[in-house]
């Protein structure tokens, strides 16, 4: 395989795992119906950021063979690091009072992770392939179109995307690929969030859906199923739900940290609207947030026509914010302050 950076240290248990690389291969040559269901042996994830490393972990966690792919080294050894650290953390967890159980825990998720750097050459030995790259359609779709050509018949297509549509994405692959192309939308942090959005589009078959549902089962995961429409299901309801907080706002109706201490302790979520919309992705279990991505993804929404426009009319402060650069906790200002390396929140931020 070419391109492949093995994780040094684990060739041993690398040797020692199942040969099911080969599986999709045989199957390939002798299956004459490339849409039967079949059981999901080998995952490539493209991409090696927290999302898609994240995917990697699980995905191995479980005894898949994984490979991880990225542009180049120095972002695999990112990806290697973030899934590094998580692991441990697990191994930790399960086996709190052994540090010998931990350290084979650990050996064993790594013997199941390859690297590399081409997606097209390691993409003929997949049963699934997971994108998990920059929110951009144009470079999703050019990444889809060189992997339709490389990989096998029977290969499922999916992205992680939480705001593209799917349909949109997998129209440059073949009629037959967009049959085996679905949206797979992970949540973050990937090893410790249970919920996987199933997004299918009209052209989905019923095998395809059901191979996903049953992978998202064996790597520990809870499935839910939604069409191909804008936010699919969480995102749907959050982004209105966050954008109307920042309109009662802007109305001068109530403060934002009243809104926020209402909702916490009114309704019993762990943070409130203006909160979450601040955050970064790496801080919170929602995948977009940060105040330029919820500008961006509101302003998508509002193009396609697809959404009530009441629940994408545009906020000012909210657009004021982001064009000074005040995205929130990642930047230190959106509409609170943040100080330090953990971004503690100090208050409201001065207009």
């Amino acid at each position: 395989m070419s391109s492949i950076l093995l994780k040094p240290g684990f060739a041993a248990a690398r040797l020692a795992r199942p040969t099911t690389l080969l599986r999709p291969l045989l199957a390939s040559h002798f299956s004459t119906t490339p849409s039967a269901q079949r059981e999901i042996q080998s995952v490539i994830v493209v991409g090696a950021g927290l999302m898609g490393a994240g995917i990697a972990q699980v995905a191995a966690q479980a005894q898949l063979n994984v490979t991880m792919v990225d542009l180049s080294p120095d972002q695999l050894q990112k990806g290697r690091d973030i899934i590094a650290a998580s692991v441990r953390r697990v191994a930790k967890k399960k086996f709190p009072d052994d540090e010998g159980k931990q350290s084979e825990y650990v050996d064993r998720t790594w013997s199941f992770i390859e690297t590399g750097t081409k997606a097209e050459a390691v993409v003929a030995g997949a049963d699934l392939v997971v994108e998990a790259i920059v929110e951009n359609i144009d470079t999703k779709q050019k990444l889809f179109m060189s992997l339709d050509a490389a990989a096998p018949k029977h290969t499922i297509f999916t992205s992680n995307t939480s705001s593209l549509p799917i349909a949109e994405i997998a129209k440059v692959t073949s009629e037959d690929r967009q049959a085996r192309f679905a949206g797979l939308h992970f949540f973050n942090p990937v090893p410790a969030m249970k919920l996987v959005e199933i997004v299918k589009t009209d052209k989905v078959d019923t095998e395809t859906y059901q191979s996903l549902v049953d992978v998202t089962n064996r790597i520990g995961k809870t499935s839910v199923a939604c069409k191909d429409t804008p936010g699919f299901i969480v995102n749907r309801l959050l982004v209105p739900y966050m954008m109307e907080s920042l309109r009662i706002v802007e109305r001068g109706e109530a403060s934002l940290e009243d809104i926020d201490v209402a909702m916490k302790l009114g309704a019993g979520f762990p943070m409130g609207p203006i909160e979450l919309s601040d955050v970064s992705k790496v801080c919170l279990p929602v995948n977009f947030v940060g105040l330029d991505t919820l500008k961006s993804i509101v302003e998508g929404w509002a193009r396609e026509g697809k959404v009530e426009p009441a629940f994408v009319k545009p906020v000012k402060q909210l657009t004021d914010l982001v064009a000074k650069g005040h995205f929130g906790r990642k930047t230190g200002k959106g509409f609170y302050e943040y100080v330090g390396p953990n971004g503690a929140r100090v208050g409201a931020a001065k207009k």
